[in-house]
């Protein structure tokens, strides 16, 4: 095992938890919705009125393959899962963590989403965004947590103790 990969939808706690879960392992953390602002020198917001959703999740696509970092903690974009060599590299190479909490609850979470820089395609409600990526991150991770309920102590705990018995598999 190399990094540890976070995928989940916007408001699930990627970014919050990889912190704290790079500094329990002693990793580094990198939020991969920096990295794409820092390439493009601006806001996701403003990289999809730029460049549209496909050449965002272009853009996504090859700043998520290009990390080489060692011993990390990843926390992607809501929309990585689109980015089927990104993906596929992390899937390959790393430990990719679904953090899966139920429709309600992300919705409670996000306010106004289009600031937020989500990949939403027009006429495309959250929830129709929701069913749509559920599959994919189903698809695309080692471990599922299902993180309902969870404070972000309890899911630390969790997502650490997945970990910890994986490196022992």
């Amino acid at each position: 095992m190399n990094n540890i990969v976070l995928t989940g939808m916007p408001g699930a706690g990627k970014s919050t938890i990889g912190v704290l879960l790079a500094k329990v392992l002693g990793y580094k953390f990198i939020d991969a919705d920096i990295l794409i602002q820092n390439s493009q020198g601006m806001l996701l917001r403003e990289i999809i009125a730029k460049y549209g959703d496909d050449g965002f999740l272009k853009i996504e696509n090859d700043v998520n393959k290009g990390i080489t970092d060692q011993h990390a903690v990843i926390a992607t974009g809501g929309s990585a899962v689109y980015c089927t060599d990104a993906m596929e590299k992390y899937m390959a190479e790393d430990t990719v963590i679904y953090i899966n909490l139920p429709y309600e609850e992300i919705a409670n979470r996000l306010g106004n989403i289009k600031r937020r820089g989500v990949v939403l395609k027009d006429g495309q409600t959250l929830k129709d965004l929701y069913n749509e990526r559920t599959k994919l991150y189903e698809k695309y991770c080692h471990i599922n947590i299902k993180a309902e309920g969870l404070g972000i102590e309890e899911l630390l705990d969790s997502v650490a103790g997945m970990i910890i018995v994986r490196r022992d598999l």
